[in-house]
């Protein structure tokens, strides 16, 4: 039986490869002065532009969970037309969303008993969750069943490594996604917090970098700390409106680790929101968070 793969918004796929790989997005709304955004709209080219501006004049930009009509909106169709799901969510510890999606399917399992409808906590943020969905669909192509990819991506999700520097913690700390006391060093001169996505899916403080410079070059060397056959790996890379900085750490990884294929893109507003400009993260398979 034919299988679709699902993820939703936050997995910060490129447009590029949303067609490529040929899954259905959930996008997630965002609210800009009550006016009401979609993060992922279907067709049509994804800008953040006027979003990133917004975030620089610390404009308060306040998020929503995915909703039941997105997700019947995306699923529904699927159903109906007699394939499979298989559904990559956002981290249940940075977002309600997963839980959502979860019981929607519970009631889609029941109005369709002949379909296999999985859902999958990656316990993974943008490109990390992407990257899920990147090696589910590369399992797909080759031929596994949606049993064993979802088996997968549930063995190895917590080997997806997520590193990432950002400029101010002021937008991690208003959105509640780190504790205040976490938040002191970054308001000293000069100093750029490190973060990385453990294994309950949520964001920790692992050390302070002093200047940008230092904290590019941490993202850059953690590959060689926590990597496993960097080289041929596809490598991720997410930033916050700081295309170069990102071209930057591209061009270092391809220099150091001969690496062939590098994936970069913007964050979305639903999690730039809560990390703001200027934010700067790597994806990479390792032995471990």
């Amino acid at each position: 039986m034919s299988f679709k793969i699902v993820t939703d918004s936050c997995a910060n796929l490129t447009d590029e490869q949303i067609k490529e790989y040929g899954v259905e997005i959930i996008s997630l709304k965002y609210y800009i002065e009550d006016k009401e955004y979609d993060s992922y709209i279907k067709g049509k080219k994804t800008d953040y532009t006027e979003t990133y501006a917004k975030l620089r004049e610390k404009a308060m930009i306040t998020t929503s969970l995915a909703s039941r009509e997105e997700c019947d909106k995306v699923i529904l169709p699927i159903l109906e037309s007699g394939e499979d799901v298989l559904v990559l969510a956002f981290s249940s510890g940075l977002s309600g969303t997963y839980q959502v999606i979860k019981l929607a399917c519970e009631d889609y399992s029941e109005q369709y008993p002949d379909r296999k409808i999985m859902v999958v906590d990656t316990l993974c943020a943008s490109l990390g969750e992407g990257m899920a969905v990147h090696y589910a669909v590369k399992l797909k192509n080759e031929g596994k069943s949606i049993e064993e990819v979802k088996e997968w991506i549930e063995q190895n999700k917590l080997s997806i490594c997520h590193i990432f520097t950002i400029e101010d913690l002021f937008f991690l700390k208003r959105g509640g996604r780190l504790s205040g006391a976490g938040a002191v060093f970054g308001t000293l001169l000069g100093i750029k917090p490190l973060l990385h996505a453990a294994e309950d899916g949520k964001l920790y403080v692992t050390g302070k970098a002093r200047g940008r410079a230092a904290a590019l070059e941490h993202l850059i060397s953690s590959l060689d700390e926590k990597g496993i056959n960097i080289k041929d790996q596809d490598i991720f890379i997410v930033h916050g409106d700081c295309e170069k900085d990102a071209l930057f750490v591209a061009n270092e990884i391809k220099k150091r680790y001969k690496v062939k294929n590098i994936v970069y893109n913007m964050i979305d507003p639903v999690i730039a929101a809560h990390a703001g400009p200027g934010t700067l993260a790597v994806f990479f398979l390792g032995k471990e968070r």
